[in-house]
């Protein structure tokens, strides 16, 4: 059917409205940004923080590995498992204005736990704070990425995840610059980085005020206890839409590859280039800065639509660049550009997906959707420090080989896309080619 994916029928616009009120304003949408860009701040650089003070402690190798490579990536990552399932809930019970204030609430009293652990220098107790920081965000996240819709007209979605994606992948970058910089400031006086974050949680709160208050989408909906079959049930709803299914696959992948490439860089930097913390945080930024101008020009070239053409063009990009960086011999400014390209290139990737994750979904539907999207993503997240722990121990020590590696599994992931979506590869021809796209 022209002008569909798959022959999927067109939208209908009633089912899928995203402006019943017209009130909405651009203002809300900023201020959105603004929590949001505050929030990524604080939990990256605290989690960057906690590991730059592993790698700073007196720990043996294996203890470092163990704490860096294992330790704080689940720690960060767990509570998107345990809680995206209760953030779609109240995401969809109610207004997620409420929601947003609440939450900004909760981070401003973990970063109280978390100045005084820095200030009585209590590494265990930092950590169990980055895991309540990640329970916030990850509560956060359906109602975050459900707000778009609201507050955004369908042909601006596209144009609205690229201001998110950039603004996020900004504070990733400038939170991974502070964590070695507070490191080296304030050594043995720490307590200041948590009054840092103390202050930005504070303006966190301040900005949900701007943020429009909007009625809840389901306020009937009962709250149920059994994450898992709640988990399977939506997944099993999700799957009769191959569109968002395959959208939510490729949104699974991409935050496991991107997790798996952060922390490799980081022992690439230690262990290849031998360079220090603040050289890391230069890789760990050219990537990060890559996702989000590549994820701004994604918006921008998407138009007013969801354009999945350019999928397959950006999967194999990133695949290069991957192999690239499993070459010897590459100097410090190489890796950074190659860093660049792979990110730009994941921005191309990311923006599409979460288009249609974000509108495909019935407006009452949205919180629960995107709560099991991100609880699968998550669940990649979690599997990557696993993975890259038994690649380590298992015959792959050279993390230029898990460069490689990640490759490998990008052209295996678009093979399996292409098999989900056949069309994907006819819309990728459209989208190089300059010709009218398929859309969704």
């Amino acid at each position: 059917m022209p002008g569909t994916i798959s022959g999927l029928a067109p939208i209908d616009p009633q089912k899928h409205e995203n402006n019943a009120s017209p009130k909405r304003r651009l203002k809300g949408f900023w201020s959105l940004i603004l929590v949001q860009f505050q929030g990524a701040f604080s939990d990256n650089a605290l989690k960057w923080l906690v590991s730059f003070l592993v790698l700073e402690a007196a720990f043996s190798k294996e203890q470092r590995d163990t704490w860096f490579v294992l330790i704080v990536p689940l720690l960060f990552a767990i509570p998107f498992l345990l809680f995206s399932i209760p953030g779609g809930y109240f995401a969809d019970r109610f207004s997620k204005r409420n929601v947003t204030f609440a939450v900004k609430c909760l981070e401003l009293t973990t970063m109280t736990l978390a100045t005084y652990s820095l200030a009585t220098d209590q590494l265990k107790l930092c950590a169990a704070c980055l895991f309540l920081i990640s329970s916030q965000a990850a509560i956060f996240g359906p109602t975050k990425y459900a707000l778009l819709p609201e507050l955004l007209p369908l042909e601006k979605l596209s144009w609205g995840n690229g201001i998110i994606e950039l603004t996020t992948l900004l504070s990733a970058i400038i939170a991974a610059l502070a964590g070695g910089y507070l490191v080296h400031t304030f050594h043995g006086r720490q307590i200041w980085s948590g009054v840092i974050f103390l202050l930005l949680s504070a303006l966190g709160l301040l900005a949900t005020t701007g943020i429009d208050k909007l009625p809840p989408a389901a306020p009937n909906r009962r709250f149920k206890w059994n994450f898992a079959g709640e988990f399977f049930r939506e997944i099993a709803h999700m799957r009769e839409d191959r569109t968002l299914f395959t959208a939510v696959i490729a949104n699974t992948f991409f935050w496991f590859l991107g997790s798996l490439l952060l922390l490799n860089i980081v022992l690439y930097a230690t262990d290849i280039l031998r360079v220090d913390e603040i050289h890391s945080s230069y890789l760990l930024a050219g990537l990060s800065l890559g996702i989000g101008i590549g994820s701004f020009l994604a918006g921008m070239a998407s138009g007013r639509k969801i354009e999945f053409g350019m999928l397959l063009p950006a999967i194999a990009v990133m695949a290069a660049m991957a192999a690239l960086l499993s070459l010897p011999g590459l100097s410090f400014t190489a890796v950074l550009v190659i860093l660049a390209f792979l990110g730009g290139a994941g921005g191309f990737f990311v923006v599409p997906i979460n288009a249609a994750i974000q509108h495909r979904p019935h407006p009452d539907e949205k919180g629960r959707t995107i709560a099991a999207a991100n609880l699968l993503s998550f669940i990649g997240v979690a599997l990557q420090p696993l993975a890259q722990y038994a690649m380590l121990h298992l015959g792959h020590p050279n993390p230029a080989r898990i460069f490689l590696i990640c490759a490998a599994m990008s052209f295996v992931m678009a093979f399996l896309l292409l098999r989900m979506l056949p069309d994907l590869w006819a819309a990728a021809l459209n989208w190089t080619r300059l010709r009218p796209s398929a859309t969704l």
